[in-house]
C-alpha cells in the first residue's frame, strides 16, 4: 500500500467533498449518451455573438435550459455557454422529444462539432448528449 493512501485514512475524499473545492466527483455508472445532431437556432439574433463565438472551441460544452414559458415556442429550449452567455436555443423541428426529456428531468447538453461566421450568423453544430447518472 502506498504511503499517500496510509496517511489519508479516507479524509481527502471527504475533505474535497466538504470543503466546497468544486470537484465533481464521478459517480458509479455516470455516463453521457449520444444522442444527435443538429445546430444552434437564432444566433442572428443575439447581440455580441461574435465576440462570444471567437471564445468558443471544437468540443467546448453548452448548457440546456427549458423555457416551457417561451412566447414563439413552448418547447424551447435555450442553449448557453458555460459562462452563462446565451447563444441561442435548439432548432424548433428538433426540440419536442428533447424538451419531454428534460420537463421528466434529464439532463442534457451539447458539444460544438464546428462553428463558422457568416455575416451576422455565427453558425454552430452541435451533438446532444443525455447525462446518465
Amino acid at each position: 500500500m502506498s504511503d499517500i493512501a496510509k496517511k489519508d485514512n479516507g479524509n481527502l475524499i471527504e475533505y474535497l467533498v466538504k470543503s466546497g473545492t468544486g470537484l465533481d466527483l464521478p459517480k458509479p455508472f455516470e455516463r453521457d449518451i449520444y444522442l444527435f445532431d443538429t445546430y444552434v437556432a437564432g444566433t442572428s439574433h443575439i447581440h455580441g455573438i461574435k465576440e462570444i463565438g471567437d471564445k468558443l472551441k471544437e468540443e467546448d460544452r453548452l448548457v440546456f435550459y427549458r423555457e416551457p414559458e417561451n412566447e414563439h415556442d413552448p418547447q424551447a429550449i435555450r442553449i448557453e455557454t458555460l459562462n452563462k452567455e446565451k447563444i441561442g436555443y435548439v432548432p424548433r423541428q428538433d426540440n419536442v422529444v428533447f424538451s419531454r426529456l428534460m420537463d421528466a428531468g434529464k439532463v442534457l447538453f451539447a458539444k460544438i462539432i464546428e462553428k463558422e461566421m457568416r455575416g451576422d450568423w455565427l453558425r454552430i453544430k452541435i451533438k446532444i448528449y443525455l447525462h446518465e447518472s
